[in-house]
């Protein structure tokens, strides 16, 4: 008898640890679900963006499905559970999936500067906060990572930008993805205009808004260039200009 009631009891005390497990994993929040995002954005740009980094708007314009998708993950994705890659990771994959949105929205469209305040004005919800374009790329990609390998990532839906990467940046994958795009767009002879036979060189603007990013480094600007030039240095003797930012869209539509 006495036997009986031991068994019943561990039976009961049993069934209520496994209540209570149960319910404390209820109550547990479910982690974001940061991979399926990196998913559906990867398969996104690669369906919509060409090898020269355009964005096909208008065919993303005619099946807004999976771009509607995305951005509500954007909206609605919980960070502050992410460690610091995956943050970093999907506030780059945020910026540029907003900026392609906004123009969807917009197309047809020949430039983003047609639209008023399309970067420090207009205010996006993303993982729950509402800022600008500049606040996204400021507060949560310069400031937290101080890493100007986002320059090159980051895309305004401009020609003069750096060219998209049809790529999406993942959380396990994301320094050695920065450091790819930064070669990528580093060796770009449309971005770094090297001219060996008056021994200058004309730097995209970014280098010049930015300039207290790249000196943060503890490099001069070339010397940072360099880094991803491979057997392409510019020479240090060589005279720096910058050249005119192209507005103009970054359109791929066929």
């Amino acid at each position: 008898m006495f036997g009986f009631m031991r068994v019943a009891g561990l039976a009961l005390a049993l069934l209520i640890l496994t209540g209570n497990s149960a319910a404390v994993a209820q109550a547990r929040p479910a982690a974001p679900d940061i991979n399926s995002f990196v998913a559906a954005a990867n398969g996104f740009l690669r369906q919509y963006v060409g090898p020269e980094g355009n964005v096909n708007y208008r065919a993303i314009k005619s099946r807004p499905a999976a771009l509607k998708g995305l951005l509500e993950q954007v909206r609605t994705m919980k960070t502050q559970m992410l460690p610091a890659a995956g943050q970093k990771a999907f506030y780059l994959n945020a910026y540029n999936l907003l900026v392609i949105g906004a123009v969807v929205e917009k197309y047809p469209l020949t430039s983003v500067m047609k639209l008023p305040g399309f970067f420090d004005k207009q205010q996006r919800l993303v993982a729950g906060e509402q800022m600008t374009l500049n606040e996204l790329e400021t507060n949560k990609l310069r400031k937290p990572y101080n890493d100007p390998r986002v320059h090159f990532a980051l895309v305004c839906a401009a020609q003069g930008c750096p060219q998209l990467s049809p790529e999406a940046y993942a959380p396990t994958t994301v320094e050695a993805q920065l450091t790819t795009q930064a070669r990528r767009v580093l060796q770009n002879s449309q971005f770094i205009r090297v001219d060996n036979s008056t021994k200058k060189v004309l730097l995209s603007e970014i280098f010049h808004w930015y300039e207290a990013d790249f000196k943060a480094t503890g490099k001069s600007t070339v010397a940072y260039i360099n880094q991803f030039r491979g057997e392409q240095p510019i020479p240090a003797s060589f005279v720096i200009g910058y050249y005119d930012y192209n507005w103009a869209l970054n359109d791929g539509s066929r």
